[in-house]
């Protein structure tokens, strides 16, 4: 075909973009069949990988091909060898970056992907933070190698240039020290096991509060009661002290506090709330509920019921419905609940 085209085409322009019309389009109407065909076969599979794969590199592959025309019409150009070869150059290693980004788009969707599906199916919160933690350091791995190939390929001597890497390293990693401890912290707290993705916890402030939605390279995210995000780097979660609502297991206590008036019957007041306790619902049984008068105060007899139910984040709708049972209990059984009082004696 190119000796077709110098014998009846003189201009090595007009060439040149002949050549990259005609490789551009048989090319991306070969890729264009492909992907038909791939797609009527995956149509008979269950999973959207295959679909996600089409998807994510669609574009890519276009812009390959165009460069690979770019490449090939270049040799139509008369151009001198400086010119020519660094011209190749940078095309090449558009190319590189462009099959980098492929590769790395097909194994972060079947790698990850199937790992996020196992970790979903086992009972470890850990896998599941692994996998953002991993899927950040793959990130800046992918892109450390993609260069580092390009410049061995441009002809930088990369021997040197790591060394160079090293002794600037040293001094990077001191200016960089808040980072680094925000890293190694987020691997810590994951090793540890000391919060999971889905854990309500609260810090050592005794203001931050929130259910662990994300952890990620450098931060920890936090969603609070009124629905906002709290970004926390790693490195202070690592060094704060948690209270994890969480663990070691999902169930809670559940503590209401009430008092009765004095006279009233302590016996049938344990029984009364203890029935209606036993109603609310999500309790468990194991350990079970009971009622305990603990002490005799200054205008009532003070009593607390305990309770346990099957995880945290039912607590506050127990809570409710339990006092509104021993509310509506007591008043059914007419015993007052009595509020402070004083009496104050007037001298002449």
């Amino acid at each position: 075909m190119l000796n077709f085209l110098n014998s009846y085409i003189q201009n090595q322009y007009l060439r040149a973009v002949i050549v990259l019309a005609i490789v551009f389009i048989v090319l991306r109407l070969f890729i264009f069949i492909v992907e038909k065909v791939f797609l009527k076969l995956t149509l008979k599979t269950k999973t959207n990988v295959d679909d996600l794969i089409l998807k994510k590199t669609s574009k890519p592959l276009t812009l390959a091909i165009l460069l690979v025309g770019i490449k090939l019409a270049l040799g139509e150009l008369t151009l001198t060898d400086t010119l020519q070869n660094t011209i190749s150059k940078i095309v090449f290693s558009l190319i590189i970056l462009v099959g980098s980004y492929l590769v790395y788009v097909i194994v972060d969707i079947v790698v990850l992907r199937a790992w996020k599906k196992f970790a979903k199916k086992t009972k470890s919160a850990v896998d599941d933070a692994l996998v953002n933690l991993v899927h950040g350091v793959l990130n800046i791995v992918w892109v450390v190698f993609s260069l580092l190939y390009i410049l061995d390929f441009l002809g930088v001597k990369i021997g040197p240039f790591l060394a160079g890497l090293g002794v600037a390293g040293i001094a990077i990693a001191f200016a960089l020290q808040s980072s680094l401890s925000n890293v190694f912290g987020g691997v810590s707290i994951i090793l540890d096991k000391s919060v999971r993705i889905g854990d309500l916890v609260y810090l050592d402030d005794g203001v931050t509060k929130g259910k662990i939605i994300h952890i990620g390279l450098r931060s920890t995210r936090l969603q609070n009661f009124d629905n906002e995000i709290i970004i926390i780097p790693n490195g202070v979660l690592a060094n704060s002290k948690i209270q994890n609502i969480a663990l070691p297991e999902p169930k809670v206590r559940v503590v209401i506090p009430f008092g009765v008036a004095y006279g009233s019957n302590v016996e049938k007041v344990k029984k009364i709330i203890l029935k209606e306790i036993k109603t609310v619902k999500n309790v468990i049984d194991n350990p079970s509920p009971h009622v305990k008068f603990l002490e005799m105060g200054d205008s009532s007899l003070n009593f607390k019921a305990f309770f346990y139910i099957d995880t945290f984040e039912n607590r506050f709708d127990a809570r409710d419905e339990a006092n509104t049972k021993i509310y509506n209990a007591l008043n059914k059984a007419k015993i007052s609940i009595p509020f402070p009082q004083r009496d104050v004696h007037i001298k002449k």
